[in-house]
């Protein structure tokens, strides 16, 4: 359950009907970037681990030691108990090698023993809200809110999340909108009441906005 991509892949024809109807600048970025590929997944505890090693790295650093990290594991699969495992009896050297400082050490363990022992409800996510699944997220050391809002986007697939902190969307909404400076907060989730209840397609479509698309 923790590797594999869901068959499913949702139909977002409604999403980018309303949104167009809603907001021409995002109807040009829709004609711009091309059909949402948003798709949930099913990976839930290896998506968490990987934005845990993200933390205050490039992506490309990020992917390096991801890759080290999951070299370590039958079939590159850090179950939670090998993970667990790894790092409560593993080579200190190896550890490091693969990027963990005594911090992050802390937070994948965290995590690993919340989906050991079940204490964060995955069966349930279908069945509950955005604000408790992002409560749920972020009880666990080392996960924020920016990073249970990304999951609810691009794990989750809910549609109606807006990550009014994430610097990549307030620049993309600048750059569409023409803005001298970037929105602030209250702009932001102003200018996105336009936009519900498919706030989630819209950041997306922001983030991906070529250049050249921009009015």
């Amino acid at each position: 359950m923790w590797f594999t991509d869901s068959p499913r892949r949702p139909d977002w024809s409604a999403a980018l009907e309303h949104l167009r109807r809603a907001d021409p600048v995002l109807g040009r970025a829709i004609d711009a970037v091309g059909p949402c590929t948003l798709h949930p997944r099913r990976d839930h505890f290896v998506v968490l681990c990987k934005a845990i090693f993200s933390q205050q790295i490039s992506v490309a650093g990020a992917a390096t030691l991801f890759g080290r990290f999951r070299d370590q594991f039958p079939q590159r699969r850090p179950t939670p108990g090998r993970v667990i495992t790894f790092l409560t009896d593993g080579d200190p050297a190896v550890i490091r090698f693969c990027g963990l400082s005594r911090q992050k050490q802390a937070y994948v363990l965290d995590l690993a023993r919340h989906f050991r022992d079940r204490t964060l409800p995955t069966t349930r996510f279908g069945r509950m809200d955005d604000e408790q699944i992002i409560e749920s997220l972020t009880a666990i050391r080392g996960i924020g809110r920016w990073t249970a809002e990304m999951f609810l986007i691009f794990v989750l697939n809910r549609p109606d999340v807006l990550p009014v902190d994430d610097l990549g969307l307030r620049k993309g909404v600048q750059r569409a909108f023409g803005l001298p400076a970037l929105p602030t907060v209250g702009q932001l989730r102003d200018g996105a009441r336009a936009w519900q209840p498919y706030r989630s397609v819209a950041t997306w479509y922001l983030w991906r906005l070529p250049v050249q698309a921009q009015p």
